[in-house]
């Protein structure tokens, strides 16, 4: 048995957005971190090797620098890694990106007891999209918004999240699962995990590792074969400092009704 777990390198937008001309992001020019709903996927699938013993590949879609996000991976537990890497790939939209991720799962194969991991959705486009798209292509049932994950035999019990509540779903494997922050609390890299991190495989599928693929057609991936684009990215204006009203009086109520009819809010 394995897990897979799709992990992508997302802009640290705590920070200034930058823009190419054609729309895409400047990936380049700005600090990167791991996408946090995905580093619940990794947590949820080191979780499960330490109960089962299985093998945890992870695996992104990026530049040749995500290397290093890999690797940091392999330091948590992770057993190997894989990055998806090519200047045909750049500029995928999430049809794109789920054809190509899904192509290099299929590389690297998936039994009959395997199970996908993803985070539910990348911070740099919350879309939530490239999950359900990945499970599609592969023709291997899913659940989204996971909130608890059991492994029993061949099949896994998920408490999925809802607007409202939460239902329990059971699901066989082959499978895929994407994952919420309120799963788990992500480890830490350890200090053997740093010292062995270089020592375990990374392999680099390019376009023409994957492209006798169905799937890997460049009317398909990249910037050509992506039916939307971005119009417009950038870094919202800061909000001004709020007006703090103390007291539970009468003229502090009328002070604040006040303020709203000036704005028009009432």
């Amino acid at each position: 048995m394995k897990i897979i777990v799709c992990v992508k390198q997302v802009p640290d937008t705590s920070g200034k957005v930058a823009v190419n001309p054609d729309g895409t992001l400047n990936r380049a020019s700005m600090q990167t971190i791991i996408n946090p709903d995905d580093m619940n996927a990794v947590e949820a699938a080191l979780s499960m090797k330490d109960e089962t013993g299985c093998e945890v590949v992870v695996v992104t879609m990026g530049p040749p620098p995500a290397e290093g996000m890999l690797r940091e991976l392999l330091a948590m537990g992770a057993d190997r890694a894989v990055l998806i890497s090519g200047r045909e790939f750049g500029g995928s939209d999430t049809y794109a990106t789920s054809q190509i991720l899904a192509a290099g799962i299929k590389k690297i194969g998936i039994d009959k007891d395997d199970i996908i991991f993803a985070g539910r959705q990348a911070i740099d486009g919350d879309t939530a999209q490239v999950g359900p798209q990945m499970a599609e292509k592969l023709g291997i049932p899913q659940i989204t918004y996971a909130a608890e994950i059991k492994k029993d035999g061949d099949s896994i019990t998920v408490k999925r999240m809802l607007e409202d509540g939460f239902m329990m779903i059971k699901m066989q494997t082959p499978c895929l699962v994407t994952c919420i922050k309120e799963l788990n609390s992500p480890r830490y890299m350890s200090i053997g995990g740093i010292m062995t991190a270089y020592e375990k495989p990374l392999e680099i599928f390019d376009y023409a590792a994957l492209k006798d693929d169905p799937l890997i057609d460049l009317d398909t991936i990249g910037l050509k074969g992506s039916p939307t684009n971005i119009f417009k990215s950038f870094t919202p204006p800061q909000k001004g400092a709020g007006v703090m009203l103390e007291g539970a009086d009468k003229n502090t109520c009328a002070k604040l009704a006040n303020i709203l009819a000036e704005k028009h809010v009432i």
